[in-house]
């Protein structure tokens, strides 16, 4: 196990040199000059060179890489363009609303989609069955940021019993006020995930309930509900752990989109205000610690998986 995890985090560092490389080229190639965006619209020819030659952006552009990528190895992500402060410090400022939104995410849409699904296979091809698969197609098909504004329409601006936008840390601003901003961006951000991970638990549990093994706990006399729990939902945790997995990316981006609307200042605002500002340092940053916490979540569902089937081991 322990040879497993040092060869799964090793295999990381060669994934990040290829992201970095990619988000490097990205932002160096698209269209569109940082130096001129800082300038302004009425500078001179002569300004934006000065700042390009100040940001080092007239450089070659392997000069430029080699430059960033020995900063990394420093554990510096840069400094900001515009404010003029170090990407870790952005980060840090702006990490905690995005991870509690994630995390109260991830709890809810877990609490709500693995019953929904069982549910759903347990009475296969019955109306619930019907409504469950329903819901999950409602929710691949309709955007983020729409749901947003139909949720804040109906509890904010009619029924007056959650606010608008906002955040409230927990730790500075206590448990209910935080509870009431995190809400409506949580179910929002929720429905989606629960979509994706009901239709897989329900065909998950669809699939082990045919096993002959189910049919021998139901002929020892077992209750439905203890051959449902202990030996169908078990089995079939293994598929629906991993497409919690790659729920994640989807969770990311709707991260950025969720955090816009309801005016959550995280590091999804902090992408999108780098992304409008063509603020490289940011952009580069963001995306190389998205892509290491995407790496490292995965990991730590591949070695879940061993505590849910004990057949597998690395």
């Amino acid at each position: 196990m322990l040879g497993y995890v040092l060869k799964r985090i090793l295999m990381t560092v060669p994934v990040m040199l290829v992201v970095a490389l990619f988000v490097f080229l990205l932002l160096r190639l698209a269209p569109g000059d940082p130096a001129a965006v800082i300038a302004g619209d009425y500078a001179t020819a002569e300004d934006v060179a000065r700042i390009r030659e100040q940001l080092g952006l007239s450089d070659p552009i392997v000069v430029q890489f080699f430059r960033w990528v020995a900063q990394l190895m420093q554990g510096d992500l840069g400094t900001s363009i515009f404010s003029n402060k170090p990407v870790v410090e952005l980060i840090a400022q702006r990490i905690e609303p995005t991870m509690l939104l994630a995390l109260t995410t991830i709890l809810f849409s877990i609490a709500v989609a693995v019953p929904l699904g069982t549910l759903a296979a347990f009475r296969a091809g019955s109306w619930v069955d019907r409504v469950v698969m329903l819901f999950s197609v409602g929710g691949f098909s309709v955007p983020v940021f729409v749901l947003g504004y139909i949720l804040i329409y109906v509890f904010a601006l009619n029924l007056h019993v959650l606010p608008v936008q906002g955040y409230r840390s927990p730790f500075e601003d206590g448990l209910i006020p935080f509870l009431r901003h995190i809400t409506l961006p949580t179910v929002t951000l929720s429905v989606i995930f629960i979509a994706l991970i009901a239709r897989m638990t329900r065909a998950s549990v669809i699939e082990v309930l045919e096993e002959d093994y189910i049919r021998t706990a139901r002929a020892k006399g077992q209750s439905e509900f203890k051959v449902l729990m202990r030996h169908a939902l078990r089995n079939a945790a293994v598929p629906i752990v991993t497409v919690i997995g790659i729920g994640i990316a989807l969770l990311i981006g709707g991260v950025v989109v969720t955090e816009s609307v309801y005016n959550i200042p995280g590091l999804g605002r902090l992408v999108l205000d780098a992304v409008l500002a063509r603020d490289y340092p940011i952009i580069q940053g963001l995306i190389l610690f998205f892509s290491f916490l995407y790496i490292l979540l995965n990991l730590l569902i591949d070695l879940t998986y061993t505590f849910l089937d004990p057949r597998i081991r690395y």
